[in-house]
């Protein structure tokens, strides 16, 4: 398996790797700002293979945040091996989450964030949108790099198979097909609503954990999600 890594934002990077065996990218984010941060920690069977794809941009013992989007192991499974690397570094997730799992798993103890609350990384600032249940996970939440216009959207819009690094093409199709086959999302009634208040951000790119970034009209591909996740949900009830 090759690990790559590839800007797709100004000093935003992400990091990716194709696993033939779950037919899925598994996709971390770098922010190298001044206070560096890592978005996905990665499963820790790559731990060593994305951490020498991130030092081709920064010395990975700078790394001062790790965040994810949910507790889960390609999310956060080898948050303690970096954090073990970067002794300034320092976990920061919603505080449901880091009540419920992350303060006891966690190496060091880690930050809670408020929904809304933004993080001043020196350079740049990222608001934490804590998005419970959406697409997965009681502690789900996404983070928005205002600065760099970009979404780390987590789960949303996953589609399976290599792509390329960034796309403009149809992300609402791939996703809904992806759907039917791992059935991943919690749908309720609260995402649609959930993921129309992140159309609501100045996006220009999506940065996803299981697709190709995403550069092109994201405002409306997330409320087409919804939409159709919407439409989902009354069939069902119906």
């Amino acid at each position: 398996m090759e690990t790559r890594i590839d800007e797709i934002a100004p000093r935003t990077y992400r990091i990716s790797t194709f696993v033939p065996g779950a037919g899925l990218t598994f996709n971390q984010f770098l922010l190298d700002a001044e206070e560096p941060l890592l978005f996905h920690t990665g499963m820790r069977a790559l731990f060593p293979q994305v951490r020498q794809a991130m030092s081709r941009v920064m010395d990975p013992v700078k790394l001062r945040w790790i965040a994810f989007g949910h507790y889960e192991a390609d999310e956060c499974g080898a948050m303690n091996e970096w954090l073990a690397i970067a002794p300034q570094a320092t976990v920061m997730h919603g505080a449901m989450g880091v009540m419920v799992s992350i303060a006891d798993q966690a190496a060091r103890p880690p930050r809670g964030l408020r929904d809304g609350e933004t993080i001043d990384l020196g350079d740049r600032h990222v608001t934490y949108v804590a998005t419970p249940h959406v697409p997965h996970g009681w502690d789900a939440g996404v983070l928005y790099d205002r600065d760099a216009r970009t979404l780390f959207a987590g789960d949303l819009f996953t589609a399976v198979g290599d792509g390329p690094v960034t796309t403009s093409g149809d992300i609402v199709a791939p996703a809904l097909a992806t759907e039917d086959l791992f059935h991943a999302t919690a749908l309720g009634s609260s995402t649609a609503p959930t993921i129309r208040r992140l159309s609501e951000l100045d996006i220009g790119t999506l940065g996803l954990m299981h697709a190709p970034a995403y550069r092109g009209d994201a405002p409306r591909a997330l409320r087409d999600l919804a939409d159709a996740y919407a439409a989902r949900l009354m069939a069902t009830l119906a």
